[in-house]
């Protein structure tokens, strides 16, 4: 008799290529953020759902049903929000996506409501190309048929194909 000798090698390649890894490997239920500064708070976020997928080559956070943010800066006692039905942000690029029925109220009491919005951290921008709906305190209305690029504090924004409303009593006077 002999016996028969059989060696199993496998590749550890091949077994990990066909491992799934997009899936998330932190789950949060009804997240409630807080960000702070030196004891003052800066970002309050809270989402109902948050998953971080970190296991692929761009890893990526979603709030696949929806965000609330409360963002605070020295000038106003007031804070900015931000609402959407959906939000992803990716960390390899700084960069943050929101969509369905976006709504933005600055801290100066402008609201600004549009599908989607697109936020580069890195360059401190913020644009859409979808139709951006502007109200303020005063009642004025301005229209971006053609989407926005703004400043991320929202302090100076270009709007594409515009029209609007105003109140013409808080126009500034011209003189001849």
């Amino acid at each position: 008799m002999f016996f028969l000798i059989q060696s199993c090698e496998e590749d550890l390649t091949k077994i990990n290529a066909q491992k799934k890894t997009n899936f998330a490997s932190q789950v949060i239920y009804n997240g409630n953020i807080i960000q702070r500064d030196s004891g003052l708070v800066k970002v309050n976020f809270r989402a109902p759902l948050i998953e971080k997928y970190e296991l692929i080559d761009s890893p990526y956070v979603e709030a696949k049903k929806g965000i609330y943010l409360e963002f605070f800066d020295k000038k106003s006692k007031t804070p900015g929000k931000i609402w959407a039905k959906y939000a992803k942000y990716n960390e390899k690029r700084d960069f943050y996506f929101a969509k369905g029925r976006v709504k933005v109220i600055t801290t100066e009491g402008q609201t600004f409501v549009m599908e989607t919005i697109n936020w580069d951290k890195r360059n401190k921008k913020m644009y859409t190309k979808d139709t951006v709906f502007v109200s303020d305190k005063d009642g004025n209305i301005l229209v971006g048929s053609h989407g926005m690029v703004a400043k991320d504090d929202f302090s100076e924004y270009t709007f594409f194909n515009n029209s609007g409303s105003f109140n013409s009593t808080n126009l500034p006077a011209t003189s001849k």
